[in-house]
């Protein structure tokens, strides 16, 4: 795609569900290369934009945290290299989702417990999640 036949930054945004202040902030810290300017000054992007684009967006979905996000991007950059680094990468983040996954049921349980400690009619002086809750 030539820069003259190019997306707007705007139109990257809207074929990615990104916006603009997004897609310039993926610029500035190389996450997304800076695409060829229009004999107008304007940003001219293509589809390995868009595609880069979209993996960045699945993979923060995900919850990808940038610095991984740019380390797969760099491994994606050299297409004859084993994808044993990438499959380490993704196995890390499933075991970060793992561990939230479970910090999230404690917090659940404790809830629970917590919200069953009232009598319906109490008083606030006789409030025992208030008592819970405090240090």
């Amino acid at each position: 795609m030539s820069a003259k036949s190019g997306l707007s930054i705007g139109a990257l945004g809207k074929a990615t569900g990104t916006k603009v202040e997004t897609i310039r902030f993926y610029e500035r810290i190389g996450i997304l290369p800076e695409p060829p300017r229009t004999n107008g000054n304007y940003r001219a992007y293509g589809e390995q934009h868009v595609r880069r684009l979209g993996f960045v967006r699945r993979a923060r979905d995900l919850g990808f945290p940038l610095e991984i996000v740019r380390a797969m991007l760099a491994l994606s950059d050299q297409p004859d290299r084993p994808c044993g680094e990438v499959d380490a990468l993704v196995i890390e983040q499933l075991h970060e989702i793992e561990r939230k996954i479970a910090d999230l049921q404690r917090l659940r349980d404790e809830l629970d417990r917590i919200a069953h400690q009232c009598r319906a009619g109490s008083r606030m002086a006789d409030c025992r999640i208030i008592d819970a809750l405090s240090p």
